[in-house]
């Protein structure tokens, strides 16, 4: 009898879009404002830093939390930023990169059986490494068209049951951040439970428009019960790096670190030295923010020569577009289209959801070079002129 492979966790899972639309663009030579990377190069002094640390024989195992030095800089920064002072030694784990973060905070904490709150629209790895777990799935979709978090509906959601709330803010897709007062309502719901919040802030530094990031590091009440994650990638434009950190109090870090030993047990040792030294040296995520509002503010102007109906973006390097004065496809086929007809990759907004919740909304990627930019507007501009 030949072998039958036994089912899977994820049997319905597929090929990620990103891995779909960024193999559709190379097929069709588009530009790829679709997947979430950048196309300019990381600060050479940060290659200098890691270059000199490879070349000095920093080549083995790191410390299964981190080097020192390294947790040592981010928790100055911690504590300049957000007034926590977090201890390097119990409360910081260097991770590869801020999905491993997530997966190993979702694998320490939820049971078989548990209930996750997702905000949705959610980045698409919370809930596979949920339902990886054994835990199940709650959605709690973002009002539209301001996509914004209904927090009443989200304590309705609340039971016996619920273990995680997982935030996202910068928002990834929308491109929304929170308020201090959206942190003071999600405190005051679950204050009284025995709820994990896992707060995803790769975008902390990518804030627009004189807004300041409300990081969940900043609310005591929030942070003693919470887990942080962060990316070095998107702060310094190295998304191949994976490099990445999570903090949270010694009680939560303790059960990271149980799992992180045995998923990945250490990171990149040059790097997290070259890292260390970058940091001590430059302060290059303060001008981030100013950095990508002006990218965003380009790709606004270059797409008022297209129908798209633009959704404001206050945070992280995507915006959303409203494409139904243009099409009723549904989201997957239109930005299929977009990618073979127009020339630009973009992502449809509805796979970010449980329910494939098509609002005909796409997600556009403004972390390019300016030339890249035009040409997409270029490009887009030309064919719905025809």
């Amino acid at each position: 009898m030949s072998f039958k492979p036994p089912p899977g966790k994820l049997p319905d899972s597929e090929l990620s879009i990103f891995s779909v639309m960024s193999a559709l663009a190379a097929k069709h030579n588009a530009i790829n404002l679709a997947q979430g990377f950048p196309d300019f190069d990381c600060d050479p002094a940060l290659k200098r830093f890691v270059t000199h640390y490879m070349e000095r024989g920093y080549n083995q195992y790191a410390p299964m939390a981190g080097v020192p030095p390294l947790r040592e800089v981010l928790a100055n920064k911690i504590h300049r930023l957000y007034k926590n002072d977090v201890c390097p030694e119990k409360e910081i784990t260097i991770t590869a990169g801020a999905t491993q973060a997530i997966f190993t905070a979702i694998s320490a904490i939820v049971h078989p059986g548990d209930e996750v709150i997702l905000i949705e629209p959610a980045y698409d790895c919370y809930g596979p490494a949920v339902k990886v777990n054994g835990g199940r799935v709650i959605p709690c979709e973002l009002t539209h068209p301001d996509y914004r978090v209904d927090w009443d509906k989200l304590a309705n959601l609340i039971s016996e049951k619920t273990r995680m709330i997982v935030i996202n803010n910068p928002h990834n897709p929308c491109g929304t951040v929170l308020e201090t007062s959206d942190l003071e309502t999600l405190y005051k719901i679950i204050r009284d439970k025995q709820i994990v919040v896992l707060s995803d802030e790769v975008y902390e530094h990518l804030v627009f428009d004189g807004l300041k990031h409300q990081s969940v590091l900043g609310h005591p009440g929030l942070y003693e019960r919470s887990i942080v994650t962060f990316s070095f990638g998107k702060t310094f434009h190295n998304t191949g790096w994976k490099i990445g950190y999570a903090v949270a109090p010694p009680a939560l870090m303790e059960e990271f670190r149980k799992v992180h030993q045995f998923n990945v047990f250490s990171v990149n040792t040059p790097i997290q030295y070259g890292l260390s030294d970058y940091l001590q040296n430059s302060k290059h995520y303060e001008s981030l923010g100013e950095f990508y509002q002006k990218k965003r503010n380009l790709f606004s102007d270059l797409m008022g020569n297209t129908p798209f109906k633009p959704i404001p973006s206050s945070g992280s390097y995507f915006q959303l577009y409203d494409y139904s004065a243009i099409s009723e496809e549904s989201d997957v086929e239109f930005a299929k289209k977009m990618t073979t007809d127009t020339g630009v990759a973009v992502i449809p907004v509805s796979v970010f959801y449980s329910a494939r919740t098509d609002r005909k909304v796409v997600r556009f990627c403004f972390a390019k070079k300016e030339e890249t930019l035009k040409m997409a507007g270029k490009r887009m501009a030309e064919y719905f002129r025809t």
